[in-house]
């Protein structure tokens, strides 16, 4: 039976049969099961035992519910949909007990057929025989469907595949929302669809068949590949082949490619029938993803010439994850489909319910419960007015499917975050915890870490409790005590948030900090008023525009992704010149030698990753007799060469060192890292 902290099992029988089912119970649980704990009691040793059952849930017992992640198709289910003689050949719902929908089909808790969106769909004879044989992988699997029960499709795969392969753009629903897919091989069809979706340069993601054709495009290992074919089948970036035969427009001026396999039967039909496919999000430009039959219709008419829906409604809109190779091992990036709204620990209990609202960008919220935090999935950046909407929404049916009621809130110190205002809107008790901080106690949370340590916060802006913009930080201490020990130099920041996506206006700032000549003068005359940012992200910037990579962003960190890309087609280089010193009471990384041998070019893309590299472990190395452990967080070490350079550098000086894994170094981490400090702070 389903109880308050999960699942209650009652057995009897002989002493071993029973230790053997205890071991069993873990080593040979259910794909989908995750156990945290098994605690034991015992029972009545005089009640008579009958047959196996399992009771029914009783809606609103005890008070902690809990809402399992969507699962990518399994390889029975996949068999069974291509295979002629079985009564799911051809199936696009195809599921059962290791597989399928979840969160993107309930609608309450407790999770019975009923509750979700499946409820429309009364079972037939044949799928209610398998839901109540225990023996069958089908059993009590909530989603359970076949042709003669289920959902059904508005169109013919094989229509599908003969659109597609005549260069049409398709807005396809799938599991979280709508997807717009097109030949990845068609120079015209991907060029269109950057056209109709105002998107001139972000790069898309493609699915592919499976891992063998996924080799013919990208680099893989076996980390790689078994990210790739894992349950959350999220989107990973990879390495792109020079002889990949995709259309120019996938991925322009970048090195690396967003990779993802069939996730449900409807992909697996379809990419049988087809080559490379983009897999977009089906919406226009940065608005949320459409995930609702009739909002879908309207948005995406004028960009797609074919819609293939089907009849069984989402209830929650969810994007796919992305994910990466780095430092070794996979880490997350973007956290949706596969992994939401599975619990994260934290390694302090919480005093009572939470709510963490994260930060602007990548955003995602948090609920808190005891030494559980429930991540939401990635929703997008706040400032457009849907992506708020669907924020709001989202929190609500979090806190109604998990049943928590927050008695507590916190969010970031930025006063101009849409999250600020809905915290100060919230009759609730709240705290304001600074960004980087937040970034960093994630970080330490996640492993488990609650020795003193380093923690390296790089990124591209968080409000400072000075005034100014930080984003170049490096603290010392504990989850709930982290102390602000050095900085990246603070420089001037042209032009407030067209810093970020100019960033020309970045080269002309560490320029004049530098002492080298600066041609503007109009920019130049701002810098003495303008407010100062030490952010790490802004001298990425600074370099890719010094180094002729790129002057103006088209989209969020643009410039740094193809200063990492040229560094990592150079493959070596020496660090450039920096300088350590000491101001205002901080440990200062002086980056003018730095920013004057590129100005003067006598250095690369390579080297300066070396040099940051460099910088930031002698930083450390500076603190060293305060920790021996280094965290790194925020959205720079999304960059892959970063990390293996500093890594490098730094357990050559036997510094213990961890980067985000299950939470995203980026923005979207925020929100655990929030929940983090107010547990160790027992707020």
């Amino acid at each position: 039976a389903n109880v308050r902290d999960g699942v209650r099992i009652e057995l009897g029988g002989e002493a071993d049969a029973i230790a053997a089912f205890e071991n069993a119970l873990v080593t040979r649980a259910p794909s989908l099961a995750r156990i945290d704990r098994v605690e034991r009691f015992a029972v009545d040793a005089d009640r008579r035992w009958g047959e196996f059952v399992i009771e029914t849930s009783r809606a609103g017992e005890g008070t902690h519910a809990f809402v399992t992640p969507d699962a990518a198709t399994c390889d029975a289910c996949k068999d069974e949909i291509f295979d002629r003689d079985d009564r799911r050949f051809g199936h696009a719902f195809a599921s059962c007990t290791n597989c399928g929908p979840r969160l993107t089909i309930v609608r309450a808790l407790p999770w019975d057929r009923d509750t979700t969106t499946m409820a429309a769909f009364p079972m037939c004879a044949a799928c209610r025989a398998e839901y109540e044989d225990p023996s069958d992988r089908r059993f009590h699997a909530q989603p359970i469907a076949c042709p003669a029960c289920g959902p059904t499709l508005s169109a013919h795969i094989s229509d599908v595949a003969a659109a597609l392969a005549r260069g049409e753009i398709v807005a396809l629903k799938g599991l979280g929302g709508y997807h717009l897919a097109c030949d990845a091989r068609s120079e015209r069809a991907v060029t269109e669809l950057r056209a109709r979706k105002r998107r001139d340069a972000k790069p898309f993601a493609i699915m592919v068949a499976d891992a063998d054709v996924a080799g013919e495009l990208v680099h893989l290992d076996a980390e790689a590949r078994a990210l790739l074919a894992s349950k959350e089948r999220p989107i990973v970036l990879l390495l792109r082949r020079a002889d990949a035969r995709l259309a120019s427009g996938i991925a322009p001026g970048l090195d690396r490619l967003g990779v993802m396999l069939p996730y449900t039967p409807l992909h697996h039909l379809l990419l049988r029938l087809t080559g490379p496919l983009v897999m977009t999000s089906g919406n226009v430009s940065d608005e949320p993803i459409a995930y609702d039959d009739e909002d879908a219709r309207t948005r995406l008419a004028p960009l797609a010439e074919l819609f293939v829906t089907h009849d069984r409604p989402i209830a929650m809109r969810v994007d796919d994850s992305v994910a990466h190779v780095i430092d070794g091992a996979p880490a997350i990036l973007r956290r949706a489909r596969g992994h939401a709204p599975a619990s994260i620990a934290l390694p302090h209990a919480l005093s009572r319910p939470t709510l963490a609202l994260g930060g602007h960008l990548k955003a995602a919220f948090a609920l808190g419960r005891d030494r559980d935090a429930f991540l939401s999935q990635h929703i997008g950046d706040l400032d457009h007015v849907e992506a708020w909407r669907s924020f709001r929404e989202a929190r609500v049916r979090y806190e109604e499917l998990l049943r928590i009621a927050p008695e507590f809130v916190v969010h970031d110190l930025h006063p101009d975050y849409a999250t600020t205002a809905l915290a100060e809107e919230l009759d609730l008790p709240r705290l304001g915890v600074q960004h980087h901080e937040a970034h960093v106690a994630g970080a330490l949370a996640e492993h488990g870490i609650t020795e003193p340590a380093i923690g390296v916060a790089f990124d591209g802006a968080g409000w400072g409790t000075d005034g100014t913009i930080w984003g170049g930080e490096i603290f010392t201490g504990t989850i709930g005590d982290l102390r602000r020990r050095a900085r990246l130099r603070p420089v001037a920041l042209p032009g407030g948030d067209r810093a970020a996506r100019e960033p020309w206006r970045m080269a002309i700032s560490y320029r004049f900090d530098a002492g080298e000549a600066v041609e503007d003068n109009a920019i130049a005359s701002l810098l003495p008023r303008a407010i100062k940012t030490s952010s790490m992200g802004r001298l990425f910037d600074a370099a890719a525009s010094l180094l002729g990579v790129r002057r103006v962003n088209e989209f969020e960190a643009q410039a740094a992704m193809e200063l990492q890309a040229r560094a990592e087609a150079m493959g070596q280089g020496t660090p450039l010149p920096f300088e350590l010193s000491e101001r205002d009471g901080l440990l200062e990384m002086d980056p003018r030698p730095l920013v004057r041998a590129l100005a003067r070019g006598e250095g690369d893309a390579y080297r300066f990753h070396a040099t940051i590299a460099a910088m930031t472990a002698d930083a450390c190395r500076a603190l060293r007799n305060e920790a021996k452990v280094v965290v790194l967080s925020g959205g720079v070490f999304a960059n892959a060469l970063l990390v293996r350079l500093l890594a490098q550098r730094l357990r050559a000086e036997r510094f213990r060192v961890f980067v985000q894994r299950k939470v995203p170094t980026n923005d979207g981490g925020l929100a655990y890292g929030q929940l983090a400090i107010v547990a160790a702070r027992g707020a």
